[in-house]
C-alpha cells in the first residue's frame, strides 16, 4: 500500500483525468495505491501504463462518459477504456479478477508513476486463464 507517491499524499478519495481532461474519475483509494504493477501481456506491452487496482465500485465516471471508448479482444473479459479525444488509458476491468478495476496511476492528479520504486511486472503472457 502507497499513501503517498513524491509529495503527493494519495487521499482516501483521488481524482484521475485523462490527458485532455475530457474523462475525469473519483477514485476510492482508502489505503493509498494498493497493489502497483506492469504486465507484459500484448496490450499492456504497448501501453506502458503503471495500474494499481479498486473494486468495480471504487472508480465513478465524474465526466467524460461519453467519450470513453472500450477495447475488448481475445476472451473479451478484460474491458479496457481509453479516452476517445486524447487516446488515454484510463481503466479496465481486469480479466484475472472481473470484480476489480485496473486504472492508470499516471492519471492520478499529482501523481508521477516514475517515481514509484520497485514496481513488479506481472506475467500476463502467461495468464492463468489462458491456460
Amino acid at each position: 500500500m502507497i499513501k503517498q507517491v513524491g509529495d503527493t499524499v494519495i487521499k482516501a478519495t483521488h481524482f484521475a483525468s485523462c490527458h485532455c481532461g475530457a474523462v475525469v474519475l473519483e477514485l476510492s483509494l482508502p489505503n493509498g495505491i494498493e497493489n502497483p504493477r506492469r504486465c507484459d501481456c500484448s496490450i499492456c506491452r504497448r501501453k506502458g501504463a503503471i495500474v494499481g487496482s479498486v473494486p468495480l465500485a471504487g472508480i465513478k465516471i465524474l465526466k467524460g462518459e461519453n467519450v470513453l471508448k472500450l477495447y475488448e479482444f481475445n476472451t473479451k473479459t478484460a474491458k479496457h477504456y481509453f479516452c476517445s479525444i486524447c487516446g488515454i488509458y484510463t481503466h479496465h476491468q481486469r480479466r484475472s479478477n472481473p470484480h476489480e478495476y485496473g486504472y492508470n496511476i499516471g492519471c492520478l492528479e499529482g501523481v508521477n508513476p516514475f517515481d514509484l520504486e520497485n514496481v513488479p511486472t506481472n506475467d500476463g503472457v502467461n495468464h492463468p486463464a489462458d491456460r
